[in-house]
């Protein structure tokens, strides 16, 4: 039995109208779930771009001046290659630096057209062999003295500690995100339910004259759709207006510098709201695919 588009819209219009509380029930969870999941993912983001610079065991770095000479460069470099404590170096130089500064504030135009590769300073990062914090700070405070260096900044516990947050926040959000899918799921579920069961004589006749189970699925499974659907729509905005106000509170202090490299790119959006998107449908889907198969096979 052939199933056509205006069919299919007026039985999904009318079962979500019947159940008009679980429906709004349904996309609400979704909608909280969803949202919670999307912030996780660029929380952790934005965490990892802050601290990009320190990824790799990087400890600490040695910011030179921008006006620093190449005899000072060279006795910098001469004296971490010579350091038995110095297990690697990367040397950033200010193209470099300028390109990662780019990279980082790319939704940001105006903060890029303010600065140039020239005011940037150089940067040795360092990645001692003992990571020990008093033995860092000891190696650290050797060069803060040599002739065009402007300041060692160390990773510390500083870094470590907010990487720790930002882990133990995503595991935290990730879990309550996926306890509210299952309900999600689970409200799907008997959303679907309910409307069968309350078209049950309907779906009899419909057996009864021919129709195949794939003809009475197809309108439920779209019904759960468009509910785990509404739900991403909803959650999309929600996430960007949440991580731009904490991006834009975090950028603003002048207080902890550490979290002012905490930027989301538009790119990393896009991709959590594809995300977000793919799973509200597939919630939608699962959730009306089992109800329904249950429910025919009674």
């Amino acid at each position: 039995m052939a199933i056509k588009v205006d069919y299919v819209a007026r039985e999904v219009g009318s079962n979500l109208r019947r159940n008009i509380t679980l429906t709004l029930a349904s996309i609400i969870t979704v909608f909280v779930s969803l949202a919670l999941v999307g912030v996780a993912f660029l929380t952790r983001q934005g965490v990892q771009n802050a601290t990009q610079r320190w990824q790799g065991g990087v400890e600490f770095i040695i910011f030179m001046q921008p006006t620093a000479t190449e005899d000072q460069l060279a006795a910098v470099q001469e004296a971490l290659d010579e350091s038995p404590q110095v297990d690697s170096v990367d040397f950033i130089d200010q193209q470099e630096a300028y390109e990662e500064f780019t990279e980082l504030f790319a939704d940001s135009p105006e903060m890029v057209q303010s600065v140039t590769p020239e005011i940037l300073p150089p940067s040795y990062r360092v990645e001692p062999t003992d990571k020990d914090v008093d033995v860092i700070r000891a190696l650290g405070s050797e060069f803060e003295s040599k002739p065009g260096v402007k300041q060692v900044v160390f990773a510390a516990e500083a870094i470590r500690t907010l990487q720790d947050f930002s882990r133990l926040l995503s595991l935290g959000l990730f879990s309550g995100a996926l306890v509210l899918l299952g309900a999600a799921v689970l409200l799907i579920l008997n959303a679907i339910r309910m409307a069968m069961f309350a078209r049950r004589r309907e779906i009899e006749v419909m057996k009864l004259v021919g129709a195949t189970n794939w003809f009475i699925r197809i309108p439920f499974m779209i019904e759960g759709l468009v509910q785990g659907l509404v739900g991403a729509l909803f959650a999309i905005p929600a996430v960007v207006l949440i991580i731009n106000f904490i991006e834009s509170k975090l950028t603003d202090t002048e207080t902890i510098n550490l979290f002012q490299g905490f930027a989301v790119h538009s790119s990393e959006q896009v991709g959590v709201a594809i995300l977000l998107l793919v799973v509200g449908c597939l919630v939608g889907v699962i959730g009306s695919f089992v109800a329904v198969t249950r429910f025919l096979d009674v």
